[in-house]
């Protein structure tokens, strides 16, 4: 795809329940919202954006108290209540139903809202998303849980860029693919009041949430899901797409090698295509439609044939 052939990215807010929430807009065609991870933002998309709006409208949401959404103290950081606010988000945007790609805690904001609305989500498209089945990070949550583990978070915005862009680099299977203005998408953000006190509510409520998450993901047993995954994932393991698959009957699991746990950016031109072609099969449903009107047609073309015949 040539610079002359992708869509342009517009900048918008929708006001959900008062609250101003930031969005990137490209393309035209059937809705489709990204969603990033815990500390990211709209821009995490800015390698698929332009790509994916070729065939979709495209929503890069800056989530709830994130990116450059307005931030409200004390807002609820639950899944059950993101995902509840991500239907008034739609809802703001005039949107009945949508894809939805996601990744990592955004992939269980997804899951979550698939399970509370599902008429809302005709795909999901999951990448290494945060889930019950996966132990690898529990540790380091709970050290963030701890007194110390707060007052160490409450630091992070203010570290130097390079030992920010070390450990961003750290999330990559090889670092050398950490592409220019990939570090600002996840820090950007940190330095506005209220961002790192919504991250911490998050990460305090963490196992209460994967437990609420477990209980609904039953809900997605029908839900057409497409996992990808990188096998060098050290944030979420790749051990746990199995069982997340034995939940989500409908789902397809493809493993990129080498890479790590951002691979929409990390692999950008992959990432796309996979997620085009996911997004343009045609549902069961759809594809019973087509066979019925085909059905239709070949059934009023022969009863023309019949009548020009007499």
């Amino acid at each position: 795809m040539t610079r002359n052939d992708m869509s342009p990215i517009t900048e918008g807010f929708a006001v959900v329940d008062g609250l101003k929430v930031h969005y990137q807009r490209a393309g035209s065609g059937r809705p489709l919202l990204l969603l990033h991870g815990l500390v990211g933002s709209a821009k995490n998309w800015r390698q698929n954006i332009s790509f994916l709006a070729q065939d979709s409208e495209v929503y890069a949401v800056d989530l709830f108290n994130m990116g450059e959404s307005e931030r409200v103290p004390g807002l609820d950081a639950g899944l059950e209540a993101t995902a509840d606010r991500l239907a008034a988000y739609m809802d703001a945007l005039d949107l009945e139903e949508a894809d939805i790609a996601a990744h990592s805690h955004g992939g269980a904001v997804a899951m979550m809202f698939a399970a509370r609305h599902p008429e809302r989500v005709r795909r999901l498209i999951l990448f290494a998303p945060a889930n019950p089945f996966c132990d690898l990070g529990h540790q380091l949550i709970r050290f963030y849980q701890t007194r110390f583990g707060v007052w160490f978070a409450r630091q992070i915005p203010f570290l130097p860029r390079r030992l920010k862009a070390t450990a961003l680099s750290r999330m990559y299977g090889d670092p050398s693919r950490v592409s220019a203005g990939a570090l600002e998408g996840y820090t950007e953000g940190l330095h506005i009041p209220g961002t790192m006190d919504h991250v911490m509510q998050i990460v305090q409520r963490w196992f209460v949430d994967m437990g609420l998450l477990r209980s609904a993901l039953e809900r997605l047993a029908a839900k057409p899901t497409l996992l990808i995954w990188g096998d060098c994932d050290r944030a979420v393991g790749l051990s746990s797409a199995s069982e997340l698959q034995s939940v989500l009957l409908q789902s397809s699991l493809m493993v990129l090698p080498g890479v790590g746990h951002i691979a929409f950016e990390e692999m950008p031109e992959i990432c796309n295509q996979a997620m085009r072609e996911w997004l343009s099969k045609p549902l069961a449903s759809e594809a019973r439609v087509t066979v019925s009107r085909r059905q239709e047609r070949i059934a009023y073309e022969s009863r023309v044939i019949e009548q020009g015949a007499a």
